[in-house]
């Protein structure tokens, strides 16, 4: 399976500025250009139907009703997969699927992947449909790996209004899963995050069948005492201090300034307490840096040494990068809001849609393979390639652009949210709709006419210039 690199951020209600849970990710595929969708499938009842990946060839038989959900799968599905990727189901459960993770050599040895089990491909089409809660998120997938076995290492976020779930699947049937405190957030990168596992408190720890059982059996826990999941299952090596904790380092030093540590320490916690109430513009911003105001940013001022350092958050082929809030302070019909940024999310905004709909405009829904001139996601990789282009000179007008279009977007949810406490609740879905589909035409306007103002100036900067004598 082709495993995606990607960096995860988890917020909990009473860490959050206004007591929404939030689950972000940035999807990094391993190609500059997967291009990508935005779509709604329809609930269904009462209907045989069967899942097969035509990635590994994992069947199942589904259940017989599913509920509407929204995912951004790929668009090339024949050749690349579906990959659901995220999204909310009609009982305002999210899921963010998936954050590779990769299980060590000791572990893997004795319980190796299965290759026709459940995979990223997969996994948000055959669980997010059937599931009434976060926990039950779990509990769900887990019999499903219980059942199938996984193929790949795959840390998966669960969230609903209350809680937030992190499971780690680590080999092809263990795994385990952590609620996340409300106080607490937490980031990941490509590595095996959960640390010690209680396994007397069922209210914050789930887990495989047997799993402690597994460990002692074939002496895998390195430690003198407890169980910390981390050290048994994970890795610990030299691509994990160049290529995944800079990244934990980067946003734990964003929201908690006053932890000290190394981008290559190991020990970097998984759990985290801000030093303030965290907002989406923060989670925004950790997804789309790149080790921004440190001697490690590729795009800085620091030595060629250490530009080149450590892989930053954003990327090239970031295909896309997405927040996924759920409200506490409105009526659940209109809580749910997916921040989602096509391109590369250094230099395209997160465009806020509310998730209670049936439909998305055809511009998400309808992304050709080669660019074009109509889709949302060739329209800001068209925007992310002409920042870069001339990253000096554009960084500041991009930056400009995208806090403009931020304040917009929060006025905006704000005058939805208004507006909507008075829609009658048999029209909601509608009304919402109709306000995602306004705000996507405003940012047709807004990006197309701001990509303008980029080339327009870009035509100035050409090496292929001369200056003469005025009187020549």
């Amino acid at each position: 399976m082709n495993l995606s690199a990607c960096t995860s951020v988890m917020v909990g209600k009473k860490a959050s500025i206004d007591g929404s849970t939030m689950i972000a990710r940035n999807d990094d595929t391993f190609l500059p250009l997967t291009p990508q969708r935005f779509l709604v499938q329809s609930a269904y009842q009462n209907e045989k139907r069967v899942w097969k990946s035509n990635q590994n060839g994992f069947t199942a038989e589904l259940p017989s009703s599913g509920y509407r959900y929204s995912m951004t799968p790929n668009a090339d599905v024949a050749k690349e997969g579906v990959y659901a990727e995220s999204g909310f189901n009609e009982k305002n459960v999210a899921i963010s699927a998936t954050e590779s993770v990769y299980g060590n050599l000791d572990t893997l040895a004795q319980d190796p992947w299965v290759e026709n089990g459940v995979a990223e491909d997969s996994l948000p089409s055959i669980v997010l449909p059937y599931i009434d809660s976060a926990r039950a998120g779990v509990q769900y997938l887990g019999k499903l790996i219980k059942k199938y076995g996984s193929p790949e290492g795959n840390g998966v976020m669960f969230s609903d209004n209350d809680e937030i779930w992190y499971m780690e699947i680590v080999t092809g049937h263990h795994w385990v899963a952590q609620r996340i405190p409300d106080d607490c957030y937490v980031v990941v990168a490509n590595q095996v995050a959960i640390q010690q596992v209680d396994f007397a408190d069922h209210d914050n720890f789930m887990y495989s069948d047997g799993i402690r059982e597994f460990v002692e059996k074939y002496q895998l826990n390195p430690d003198e005492t407890g169980f910390n999941f981390r050290h048994i299952f994970g890795t610990s090596n030299e691509k994990d201090r160049f290529y995944n904790t800079p990244r934990v380092w980067f946003g734990q030093r964003y929201l908690t300034p006053d932890l000290v540590q190394e981008p290559t320490s190991p020990d970097m916690p998984f759990l985290c307490r801000a030093n303030r109430k965290i907002k989406v513009s923060d989670v925004e911003y950790i997804l789309s840096s790149h080790y921004n105001e440190t001697k490690y940013d590729p795009m800085g001022k620091g030595s060629e040494e250490d530009k080149l350092r450590f892989r930053p958050i954003s990327l090239n082929r970031t295909q896309n990068s997405h927040v996924l809030q759920i409200r506490n302070d409105v009526a659940p019909e209109y809580s749910t809001i997916m921040w989602l940024s096509f391109g590369v999310p250094a230099f395209s905004p997160y465009v806020p849609f509310f998730g209670n709909v049936e439909r998305t405009d055809p511009t998400y829904e309808n992304t050709p393979l080669e660019m074009d001139d109509q889709s949302a996601y060739w329209m800001y990789r068209k925007l992310s390639m002409l920042v870069e282009s001339h990253y000096s000179k554009f960084i500041q007008l991009d930056t400009d652009f995208k806090t403009s279009m931020n304040q917009m977007f929060n006025r905006h949810v704000a005058a939805v949210i208004d507006e909507a406490g008075q829609i009658d609740q048999a029209k909601m879905t509608e009304f919402l709709e109709n306000k995602n589909q306004e705000l996507v035409q405003v940012m047709e306007k807004e990006v197309h006419s701001f990509m303008n103002v980029l080339m327009t100036k870009g035509l100035t900067l050409s090496k292929l210039t001369y200056d003469m004598d005025k009187d020549l």
